[in-house]
């Protein structure tokens, strides 16, 4: 269980994601870890690892540079960094908080499955640190607002860690794609569902053989205003606590009974 409140001020706080090391939304994340903390530590991947989910690298070595003072670069996934820089270069004083992202793109519905913002928090907690994914949310038809994430993310972190939660819960947090004073309040809410890569694009290459780009197709119109989608659609932030059991538990007993 995180130890409630946490004091930011004076907590190390270990930073990675999935877009990589010199990605535009992990220079915002640091600017939020550090108005609240100057124990700031950053190990992420050498290069972009958006969908990489929860995966491990295991049939290659992974290879770390240091980038600078406590700046750090693996040639892996998040998983991987989060893995590294835990028992590894953190060993002997471990962080206090992770975050993660904050990513180009949100993470909403089925996205945490794939994500790789979010099995860098995933990592974290289930090696016992408490952990946050922030992901700011595209408007296609403009750049992203990194500003909101900037402007709301401390408030975010510093509410998320003055109560506690149990120990395999990450919290996933999704900023509208507004300008920061257009964001229309924290709201906590489920996970929602939606439908995600139906939009198979078939080409041919200059050999003559097919290949193919999975698309985004998703079906937001459909989706529950009680919900991490529903709120970011309405221009509001969502804060969704993510728990790693997966069990089914009435399906369990169901089968306990067919099974005894």
């Amino acid at each position: 269980m995180l130890k409630a409140p946490l004091d930011v001020s004076k907590a190390r706080i270990l930073l990675s994601n999935d877009d990589g090391i010199h990605a535009p939304g992990l220079e915002v994340l640091e600017k939020i870890a550090r108005t609240l903390s100057d124990d700031v530590w950053v190990v992420a991947p050498e290069t972009e690892q958006s969908g990489a989910s929860h995966s491990l690298t295991l049939h290659r070595p992974l290879r770390m540079r240091q980038m600078g003072e406590r700046r750090f670069a693996v040639d892996g996934t998040p998983t991987d960094c989060v893995l590294l820089a835990i028992n590894h270069i953190l060993k002997d004083r471990k962080p206090d908080l992770v975050l993660s992202g904050v990513n180009h793109g949100s993470n909403l519905g089925e996205d945490v499955t794939y994500s790789g913002t979010i099995a860098a928090a995933m990592e974290a907690t289930l090696l016992g640190v408490p952990a946050i994914a922030m992901s700011q949310h595209l408007d296609p038809a403009q750049p992203a607002l990194w500003q909101t994430a900037l402007h709301w993310g401390p408030e975010v972190v510093r509410k998320a860690v003055s109560v506690g939660w149990p120990r395999n819960v990450l919290m996933n947090v999704n900023f509208p794609s507004v300008e920061p004073d257009q964001a229309q309040g924290i709201h906590v809410v489920r996970h929602g569902q939606r439908k995600v890569g139906d939009d198979l694009i078939e080409r041919t290459d200059p050999r003559g053989r097919s290949y193919f780009w999975i698309g985004t197709l998703r079906g937001e119109a459909d989706t529950l205003p009680d919900t991490d989608i529903g709120v970011v659609l309405e221009k509001g932030i969502a804060v969704t606590p993510l728990f790693l059991d997966l069990t089914h538990t009435p399906t369990l007993e169901t089968l306990r009974t067919v099974f005894a």
